[in-house]
């Protein structure tokens, strides 16, 4: 199997190019359009001067099976686009595009050609927030907070707060009836988001803090007098009368303890197999993020 990995930036390299790099029967040719990257990431691989390409036409000439998108989201609608029209399954880190036009166009296109395309949200992966999703969930918290990083609404919606969304959609127990978004703007730049999703018989909340002086994701699901927590992926609390904890396992890679290794391999199982993968769920969390945008532009006064 022919697999490439366009973008050799940081998440490429710290969470991708190790799982993908040690695959049995994948031939993995990378390409960026940076030199020095491109030969220090293909050095690393031991990769042939065959599997090396400084620009995309290079790499789709090599008859590709599937591809991993990680180049800049910016860049996001045109390569994903490329790759479709070819007939590539692509893998593409979220989100999809900035903007709901370019992400509903893409996963359009997907439909029309009967190829797969899949969007990275290896959350629903991560073995402890599956394993929520079996957990009594009548409240459900998320945060996923930053020390001094406040930012442009849209791409820090797009880029980070993505992630909150699509873990509260994929743990809610059902149909969510009320969306309700606030949040704090200075000066044009997102300080803080917090969104609430509600249904028949459960709430879920999911906030990022800018400017909360601590780096942290914690996960929080409650219901019949049980709560599970689970702290930066990497440990589980489980709440009933007395604490349990379990942490990671020493050699558990982190790779795997994120989900990414099993967004990958389910990937690769389904384009071996011949399975076509849906991105519509995935254009679901682009649209809820679309509306959250918009609460938090019209509650800074910039439409």
């Amino acid at each position: 199997m022919k697999v490439g990995c366009i973008g050799l930036g940081d998440i490429a390299q710290k969470a991708y190019l190790p799982v993908l790099g040690m695959l049995p029967g994948v031939e993995l040719h990378v390409q960026t359009r940076t030199p020095a990257t491109l030969a220090r990431v293909a050095d690393s691989l031991h990769l042939a001067p065959a599997q090396r390409h400084a620009d995309l036409d290079s790499l789709l000439a090599r008859d590709l099976d599937a591809a991993f998108v990680h180049a800049p989201t910016a860049a996001h609608p045109e390569i994903v686009t490329r790759l479709l029209q070819e007939g590539v399954a692509t893998y593409v880190d979220k989100p999809l595009a900035y903007e709901l036009a370019d992400s509903e166009r893409l996963v359009a296109l997907a439909e029309e050609r009967d190829t797969s395309l899949a969007v990275g949200f290896n959350r629903r992966f991560a073995p402890g927030y599956a394993q929520c999703a079996e957990h009594p969930r009548e409240l459900i918290l998320m945060q996923k907070n930053r020390v001094g990083l406040p930012e442009e609404p849209r791409a820090m919606i797009l880029d980070d707060f993505i992630h909150v969304v699509d873990t509260l959609r994929f743990l809610v127990p059902g149909q969510v009836d009320d969306v309700t978004v606030r949040a704090r703007v200075e000066d044009g730049l997102l300080h803080h988001v917090v969104l609430q999703l509600a249904g028949d018989g459960f709430t879920a909340l999911g906030v990022m803090n800018r400017l909360s002086g601590s780096n942290e994701e914690i996960l929080e699901v409650s219901g019949q007098d049980t709560k599970r927590q689970v702290v930066n992926l990497a440990e589980t609390v489980d709440h009933k009368g007395q604490p349990t904890v379990r942490r990671r396992g020493d050699w558990v890679p982190v790779a795997r303890q994120r989900g990414i290794e099993q967004a990958v391999l389910a990937f690769l199982d389904a384009v071996r197999a011949g399975r076509v993968l849906s991105a519509r769920d995935a254009l679901a969390t682009h649209e809820l993020c679309e509306r959250v945008v918009g609460a938090v532009l019209e509650r800074s006064g910039a439409v």
